[in-house]
């Protein structure tokens, strides 16, 4: 069995996954903003699953500075974490092998293997509390593209240059409307909130050049409501020298951070 442990700004997710990547127990508990209270609670939590014994644990984190020479957490995007050895302090009481990885990276990761060899590089942007990015190259995780995610990608913005995830991310939808993107319907305001997402891709677009885009997280879940009006956003940039990738919603945008836990788990240990 491989251990999966989604960490997010609100909420973390655990699961039991087997051999063959099918989960077999989960659970979903709000992250305590204290790193040792929460330590606490995922040992409490994950005591109480039935499978106990696991080849190794990955771990999504969302971290926006990670040096992954000495396993330091130095900076979270949406949790008041600073300088934590994740994988060290959870090893102590797994007692199995432990990795770490910035989410959205996972997250890409997972689902680039669902294409198989059809594509050599993937973008994947999660839009959820805030707005991520992971790339994959030839089926590898590009450490250089994604840790600081929206937060640090600043984009022209209403006249001045801003974050970002500040306006077109899930916590600024809700900001801004007063609702949350399941609770969102008309066309309208579907537009705006496409245009915004369209002002920091077409960046990434032209930075990474993917062959494909995959939209994940909790806005990502809707993609069917906004996937035509981002496109259309999308062609009025009609850059030159810049194709336009295919783009689709995630086909597993809730548990993604999960499988790639397990795929990167399994990955390094076998």
């Amino acid at each position: 069995m491989y251990l999966a442990i989604d960490v997010g700004g609100t909420k973390t997710l655990i699961a039991v996954l087997n051999e063959h990547g099918v989960i077999r127990e989960k659970f979903r508990f709000p992250t305590p903003h204290n790193y040792h209270d929460f330590l606490s609670e995922l040992k409490a939590n994950i005591k109480n699953f039935e499978h106990q014994d696991y080849k190794a644990a990955g771990v999504g984190i969302p971290v926006s500075l990670y040096d992954r020479k000495s396993g330091i957490a130095k900076n979270f995007s949406n949790l008041p974490w600073r300088n934590v050895k994740v994988a060290k302090d959870i090893r102590a009481f797994l007692h199995c092998p432990v990795v770490v990885e910035n989410d959205a990276k996972l997250a890409a990761l997972s689902e680039s293997r669902l294409f198989g060899d059809a594509y050599t590089k993937v973008l994947y942007v999660t839009i959820s509390t805030g707005i991520g990015f992971g790339l994959i190259v030839d089926g590898k995780i590009d450490p250089n593209i994604g840790d600081d995610g929206g937060a640090s990608l600043l984009i022209e913005h209403q006249g001045k240059n801003t974050p970002w995830e500040k306006f077109a991310s899930g916590q600024a939808i809700y900001k801004k409307y007063g609702k949350k993107a399941s609770e969102i319907n008309d066309q309208h305001t579907w537009q705006v909130i496409s245009r915004n997402i369209a002002k920091g891709l077409i960046t990434l677009i032209s930075i990474t050049e993917p062959d494909i885009i995959v939209i994940g997280g909790g806005v990502g879940t809707h993609f069917e409501k906004f996937g035509d009006l981002l496109e259309g956003e999308l062609k009025k940039y009609d850059l030159p020298l810049i194709n336009m990738p295919k783009i689709i919603g995630a086909s597993r945008p809730e548990d993604a951070v999960v499988y790639g836990c397990y795929d990167y788990a399994k990955e390094n240990y076998k």
